[in-house]
């Protein structure tokens, strides 16, 4: 959890950074984010324990005294395997309990740190423009962070275009949630404007006011991190449980249908043939049948204008469809994800029960304890776990793979290599027998050489 809690803060570390936090604010992140990250490191933990636990059994041959006693490698198994069935259980829990909460709040927060703009710092020498409309240089602080020296603003307030300019020998910086004020004291204020006359005059007015003291306010309000009610971020479907799942795959297949039957209808009035004397007469006249182009049956004077009519329909149904597309393709798109982060929901116990049944059997053939090989081992199946998963994921939500298949792809094709594994810390055998493999390979070519000397 220390080392994805590492990754998330070099992730978001721009929009953390420079902005003015309590401690407290970074720490609650970090609380929804690690309870984001427990699909990862559950699984990966789970690994890493049974490989160092059943390695150090092995290696203390421990493993051989349990066998020596009667008590096969399953029994000796059992007693972790029921602890492993209930973590899996309050795993499946918490992915559809605490998981979809955790998620809002973690979104929430994330979306305001974001949106919360860099802390108004003043900095000797430097002219600041974090607050719109104005640019402040202070020319020296003092030790306390309130008295300022050789203070000059530029106001770019003012719809003229021209700014207006404060120069103060010294001041001092008070704020509240909302403002801040500097007392200014022994400066002059700059003013330039056009004359009084609407039409363009070249002539200018220039205002030179001296003061001895006067007070500036500034709106930081905007410096402020506003929380944004959760409720805007409730319909996500990472913060949905199972149940919140499938009413929103039910709305999303309702509206996909209704998008289907709209666009059939706007453009089968297309293709509907008009016949407007059908129904207002008895007489019936023959079909006539239509041989060779169509153009000939109609008057070579309606043939052009027929030409560019079906042109003009044909153009409309394409930009209506095209339009109706992107629409589809969208609900199409959320109807998987959808899916998947239902599945989702099952995966992160079974992942476990499978993580167990590869570590456990690995740590007893490898005989290695400690934080050596049982950590590259670790690291290696998850890793492969990993990339499968995400793989399968993207392809599922592009569509290339059945939403189904998406997050249970990597326990599919994981699931043959635990039996493999357990089979064989189960008859107690080498991962690959070298000598059984050389003899399995000398033997096909001994009877490939009795084969050519019995045609000979």
């Amino acid at each position: 959890m220390f080392i994805l809690l590492m990754f998330f803060l070099f992730k978001y570390v721009d929009d953390l950074i420079g902005k003015g936090f309590e401690w407290y604010v970074i720490l609650e992140l970090m609380y929804y984010a690690s309870a984001a990250n427990v699909s990862m490191a559950l699984p990966l933990s789970i690994l890493l324990s049974s490989i160092m636990t059943f390695g150090t059994l092995g290696e203390n041959y421990e493993l051989v005294a349990i066998k020596s006693a009667g008590v096969s490698l399953q029994k000796a198994m059992m007693p972790l395997l029921v602890l492993i069935v209930f973590i899996a259980i309050g795993s499946f829990l918490f992915s559809d309990v605490m998981l979809p909460k955790a998620n809002l709040k973690f979104g929430s927060l994330l979306w305001d740190i974001r949106n919360k703009k860099l802390s108004f710092l003043i900095k000797e020498g430097v002219f600041n423009n974090s607050i719109p409309g104005y640019s402040i240089r202070v020319d020296k602080k003092g030790e306390d962070g309130v008295t300022l020296e050789g203070v000059m603003i530029y106001d770019h307030t003012s719809n003229s275009g021209i700014a207006k300019i404060i120069i103060a020998k010294e001041g001092k910086m008070a704020s509240d949630d909302k403002n801040l004020l500097l007392k200014l004291k022994n400066g002059v204020r700059y003013e330039e404007s056009s004359g009084e006359n609407t039409s363009y005059n070249p002539r200018q007015q220039f205002t030179r006011m001296r003061f001895k003291e006067t007070d500036q306010k500034f709106d930081i309000s905007s410096f402020k991190m506003n929380r944004t009610d959760e409720q805007g971020f409730r319909n996500n479907t990472q913060m949905l449980n199972l149940k919140g799942l499938v009413k929103k795959q039910d709305s999303l297949t309702k509206e996909l249908d209704s998008i289907n039957k709209f666009a059939g209808m706007t453009i089968s009035s297309y293709f509907k043939q008009n016949n407007y004397v059908k129904g207002y007469t008895k007489v019936n006249v023959a079909e006539k049948k239509v041989t060779g182009p169509v153009l000939k049956v109609l008057p070579a004077g309606d043939r052009l204008r027929s030409i560019q009519s079906a042109l003009d329909q044909a153009k409309t149904i394409k930009e209506t469809v095209s339009g109706r597309l992107a629409d589809y393709s969208d609900k199409v798109r959320n109807i998987i994800k959808v899916e998947i982060e239902y599945q989702k929901k099952f995966t992160l116990a079974v992942s476990c029960l499978l993580l167990f049944f590869i570590g456990a059997p690995l740590g007893a053939i490898i005989r290695k304890g400690g934080l050596g090989l049982p950590v590259v081992m670790a690291i290696v199946f998850f890793l492969i776990y990993h990339i499968i998963a995400t793989v399968a994921e993207k392809s599922a939500i592009t569509g290339t793979l059945a939403p189904f298949f998406g997050p249970w792809l990597a326990i599919i094709i994981l699931s043959p290599v635990g039996a493999f594994l357990t089979y064989k810390a189960t008859v107690d055998s080498a991962l690959f027998d070298i000598n059984a493999i050389k003899q399995s390979i000398t033997g096909l070519f001994k009877k490939k050489k009795q084969k050519s000397k019995s045609k000979v």
